[in-house]
């Protein structure tokens, strides 16, 4: 975000007027309704149960790896092709396109990390009603039925996923345009067109012509449509699910809502100023994976489309109260709950992975598989980051870095918005406020300290600037309908926009990234990629023509790909820069399926309200559930000014967030860590030193996520599956498996009320270490200091609690292992150390220690024997909660055999080993007698 102060037309004077004036709400009027998305209109008019769609058996073919078979529309004798694939790890993926569409119909490519592996499908049996296939595992089979269509996934005699069973598959087949000469005069006689579809041509004059189908007007902006309608729809049901999630990004609750009574949720990525809370609307991503989830099973749909989508979730269970529940069970009523989502997207083809568990972890496991997993990031990362629209020059960056030390507070990052620019010309610097940025960037790296400065990927039109003159003259800029250059208003004024659909593009774009090429830069300076869905102030939607063009394709096509391909470049430069040896740490605003391989994501421009620190937990648990665990919200809210109340607890809860950073509005008050007195300056500076105690912790879980898809912050569900309790809690959340964090969002709380499941769990308040029951609502009272964090009795968490300015500083500081007993008095912990930078991890240059508590012996054993790195921190304290008083502790090392000193707090059942000194990666164990 950033302003304006060169002249501008007075198309963006308005739209700044309007944003950056007193309206604090969205204007809805700017985006679509489902009514006025003609394509969504037209879907969703198709009725159940009315399905056109017959499978013609005869033309089925099964080889080794694949089935495929033909499906007719009986109203228009137009023909599909369906193919269904058994992929490794319980996934099932099923595409359908024209047989022979008039030209190729898109398919998204780059979000796959491979082509999936198959396993062999085998035929059960067949006859004229349809076939049975064998899925392999756990006698799981596919049903096709011929008339109507449908696709059934069972295992025994319980039905996992059905689709087109209510009938709502619709595929518009590309089409000429009757009544103008405007279609491609060689497409008749195109190799593949269909000569069956010559036939349908006479049923297709009888096929009625909507408003839309092939031109669309929103307010001032018409959409050519050249191609004509090409939307795809496609029906699931999921028996016996009440709950699913996913689905981001959507400012609304973890489990996502019925759309019957308003419209679907949206996946099409927009600059939404000032966006609503509790609603379907688009955001500036979109990631198009649903998760459903019962007591018995976790499965997911990856519907992978990157054209405009619409979701509409059902559910016969919907809006039954508690009492209508109980009514049906004492009556014996036999309808079991289930869960009904359709699909639609403008265009493209059908092509979904069906993920079938049957746990969370699985599903997980499926969809990193397909798109891969959280990139490892940096270190330094995961600490804090200082930000706001625009710290001024390099003196305010300077008093900024210098407050941070007066007050102690650590930090990693300090960030510059648009302003450090010359006029909005990214890759530059203001030559007046930021003359020497090598100077100001040496000054951090002498305090090992880092800087983020912004690049967005919309280019100022002017001959003076050598990345426009570049890009033009390469082509690389989006083409308008007609083939010249697509320019559109935005931060800079009139603007071009890099084609990042093209891969010689991103490689252009990420050698601007080089240390000769970008000048001022340093190994200490990192990126964020902003406005990236793209803006355009002046398009429709705020955002790019559907009918601009990426060579062959439409923007309709590759929209919502468009932000994930700016940050693959940007991340693909930075890595280059250091000759592929650096982790980049690059952040977006906008996003896709597979985004989570390019670094980290926040949710955007959010404001100072209470409402909005609430929303952060269940939109970032959201992104955690598809794949994206680098997520986190403005501490603060960007938009507006917030109380001291506010501020304090939004750091508590940042604290505890994966991507910790403070970000505000060029035109709020500065609002630094200190500058709300001596109180809440010591709140402020305790939340951000909890963030660096556990920074081995957060660490770790992102070298767990990486390695398996698993999410760093995780909805109590993902651990405790059975437990309906947990199914749509979002006020609380997890942090791996051992940490529970139920932040303060109440404005003037004395107290909240936190479920710590697990029946047979226990769980250690980590500052009083008081130890609680699981499977209970357990009331806290808090003051303004209070962050309610709980510990998991059989975990093991290592920390370091000499916090220093930054992580770099506080690399070779010793450790404390908090050893939380569970009733079996047992407990056991990892911890992952390298160099916290390089890419030499994939080299096997880092320590992987298991810590394990049983029979009262503690040890360290290495998890990966071939791995090789070296380590001065130690073990400088173990602190055991749940703990008996020993007689005696001994440690055993390589170097034999010593007695420890120890504290022991009857009161709290807590055992303090001081000083035992052995290496943090070394073999060990400490026995208490």
């Amino acid at each position: 975000m950033a302003t304006f102060t060169e002249r501008m037309g007075p198309v963006l004077l308005v739209w700044l007027a309007v944003c950056l004036g007193g309206t604090w709400a969205v204007d809805k009027g700017n985006f679509k309704t489902c009514e006025q998305s003609a394509f969504c209109k037209r879907q969703r008019a198709i009725k159940p149960g009315e399905s056109p769609y017959r499978a013609l058996l005869e033309t089925m073919e099964l080889t080794n790896t694949r089935l495929t078979l033909q499906l007719i529309n009986d109203n228009n004798k137009v023909r599909l092709l369906l193919e269904l694939y058994r992929l490794q790890g319980n996934i099932t993926r099923v595409k359908i396109n024209e047989l022979k569409p008039l030209k190729p119909r898109y398919e998204v490519p780059d979000v796959l990390i491979r082509e999936p592996p198959t396993e062999p499908l085998s035929l059960l049996s067949q006859d004229e009603n349809g076939v049975v296939l064998s899925l392999g595992p756990e006698s799981q089979r596919v049903i096709v039925s011929a008339r109507p269509f449908r696709l059934d996934i069972v295992e025994g005699r319980d039905v996992l996923m059905s689709l087109n069973s209510r009938g709502l598959l619709g595929f518009e087949h590309l089409r000429m345009r009757k009544d103008t000469s405007q279609a491609d005069p060689e497409a008749e006689n195109k190799e593949g067109a269909d000569p069956a579809n010559q036939d349908e041509n006479t049923k297709e004059e009888e096929e009625k012509v909507e408003d839309g189908m092939w031109e669309e007007t929103f307010k001032s902006h018409t959409d050519s449509k050249p191609n004509g309608p090409s939307a795809v729809s496609l029906d699931f049901s999921l028996p016996g699910v009440e709950h699913v999630y996913g689905i981001p990004e959507h400012a609304d609750t973890l489990k996502l809502k019925t759309t019957d009574s308003g419209d679907p949720y949206r996946l099409y990525n927009l600059d939404v100023f000032q966006y609503e809370l509790y609603n379907p609307m688009a955001l500036y991503g979109g990631v198009p994976v649903m998760l459903a989830h019962n007591a018995q099973r976790t499965t997911g749909i990856f519907w992978l489309n990157a054209a405009e989508t619409w979701v509409d979730i059902s559910s016969n269970t919907a809006g039954k109260t508690v009492f209508g529940k109980m009514l049906d069970f004492v009556q014996g009523s036999s309808e079991t709950p289930q869960t009904d989502v359709r699909w639609i997207s403008e265009s493209g083809i059908i092509d979904v992975f069906l993920m079938l568990g049957p746990t969370p972890r699985d599903v997980f496991s499926q969809y990193a598989s397909l798109t891969g997993t959280q990139a490892f990031p940096p270190l330094a990362s995961l600490g804090y980051h200082q930000c706001r629209w625009n710290y001024n020059d390099q003196e305010d960056v300077r008093s900024v870095d210098a407050g941070f030390d007066e007050h102690d507070i650590p930090y990693d990052f300090i960030w510059l918005d648009i302003e450090h620019t010359d006029g909005k010309r990214y890759f530059t610097w203001d030559p007046h406020k930021f003359a020497s940025p090598k100077e100001m960037l040496q000054g951090l790296m002498d305090k090992k300290r880092k800087m983020v400065a912004i690049v967005d990927p919309h280019i100022k039109v002017d001959t003076n600037y050598k990345i426009h003159n570049e890009i033009r003259s390469r082509g690389f800029y989006v083409k308008n309908k007609d083939g010249g250059d697509y320019e559109g208003w935005c931060w800079p004024g009139s603007a071009g926009y890099p084609d990042f659909v093209r891969p010689d593009m991103r490689a252009w774009w990420a050698s601007q990234f080089a240390y000769d090429q970008y000048e001022g830069a340093m190994e200490n300076l990192y990126t964020w990629n902003d406005m990236n869905e793209p803006s355009v102030f002046n398009g429709p939607e705020v955002t790019m023509h559907k009918d601009a063009l990426h060579g062959a394709w439409e923007h309709r096509d590759v929209h919502n790909l468009y932000g994930l391909y700016v940050h693959m470049a940007t991340a693909q430069g930075l890595m280059e820069r250091s000759g592929g040896v650096e982790r980049p740490f690059v952040l977006t605003r906008a996003f896709f399926a597979g985004s989570q391989r390019y670094g980290a994501v926040w949710t955007g421009d959010n404001a100072a309200e209470w409402d909005h620190l609430k929303i952060s937990i269940p939109m970032c648990l959201s992104l955690s559930l598809v794949g994206i665990s680098f997520c986190g919200a403005d501490v603060g809210g960007f938009f507006k000014s917030p109380s001291t109340e506010l501020l304090v607890r939004w750091y508590q809860t940042g604290a505890y967030q994966p991507f910790f950073r403070a970000h505000a509005h060029l035109d709020t008050p500065r609002r630094e860590p200190w500058l709300f007195g001596p109180e809440n300056t010591a709140l402020i500076r305790e939340a951000v030193r909890q963030r660096y105690t556990f920074l081995p912790y957060w660490y770790q879980l992102f070298y767990l996520a990486y390695h398996t898809g698993e999410p760093v912050m995780r909805p109590l569900w993902v651990e405790y599956p059975q437990d309906p309790a947990t199914f749509a809690l979002d006020d609380e959340f997890l942090l791996g498996r051992d940490l529970l964090v139920h932040p303060v969002t109440e404005e003037g709380a004395r107290g909240v009320t936190a479920y710590l499941p697990g029946k047979e769990e226990v769980w250690f308040d980590i500052h009083t270490f008081q130890k609680h029951n699981g499977g209970q609502n357990l009331y806290i009272p808090v003051t303004m200091s209070s962050i309610p964090v709980f510990q998991r009795g059989g975990s093991i968490i290592p920390r370091k609690l000499r916090v220093r300015r930054s992580s770099a500083c506080m690399e070779h500081d010793p450790y404390t292992l908090y050893v939380a007993l569970n009733n079996q008095r047992t407990a056991e912990g990892e911890l992952y150390i390298d160099d916290g930078h390089t890419f030499n991890y994939e080299k096997k240059e880092f320590i992987h220690r298991r810590f394990s508590f049983s029979n009262n012996v503690l040890s360290s054993v290495d998890l990966e024997p071939g791995a090789q790195f070296t380590t001065k921190s130690w073990v400088e304290r173990i602190i055991i909660l749940g703990a008996s008083k020993p007689s005696s502790i001994t440690l055993k090392t390589a170097d034999g055999v010593n007695q420890l000193e120890f504290d022991f707090d009857a009161s709290m059942s807590v055992l303090t080993i001081r000083k035992p000194g052995m290496n943090a990666g070394a073999d060990w164990t400490v026995t208490l007698q």
